[in-house]
């Protein structure tokens, strides 16, 4: 029997790369729209984070998101990313 590959992506934060389903997915659109995307689905450029409130606050602190997205991420985003991490706890 084959085995199933888990899709694995790179925190832009920590470098570290674990798989998808541990990491949280935020996403540019072509026209500027950022957004938290729980189900990893949504079109445009994504960047993953680690979930958890250390890895956000220094994601936030150094524009992490802001390079790899190409956009300036509003800080709501981050908010949004530190209630998630709240409401996984």
């Amino acid at each position: 029997m084959k085995e199933k590959k888990v899709p694995m992506r790179t925190c832009v934060v920590t470098k570290e790369v674990r798989p998808k389903k541990d990491l949280i997915r935020v996403v540019a659109t072509q026209d500027g729209q950022v957004s938290v995307d729980v189900k990893g689905k949504a079109n445009g450029r994504g960047a993953y984070l680690i979930l958890s409130k250390e890895v956000i606050e220094k994601a936030r602190k150094s524009k992490a998101l802001d390079k790899k997205l190409e956009v300036t991420v509003p800080e709501a985003i981050y908010d949004t990313l530190l209630s998630l991490v709240e409401a996984n706890a």
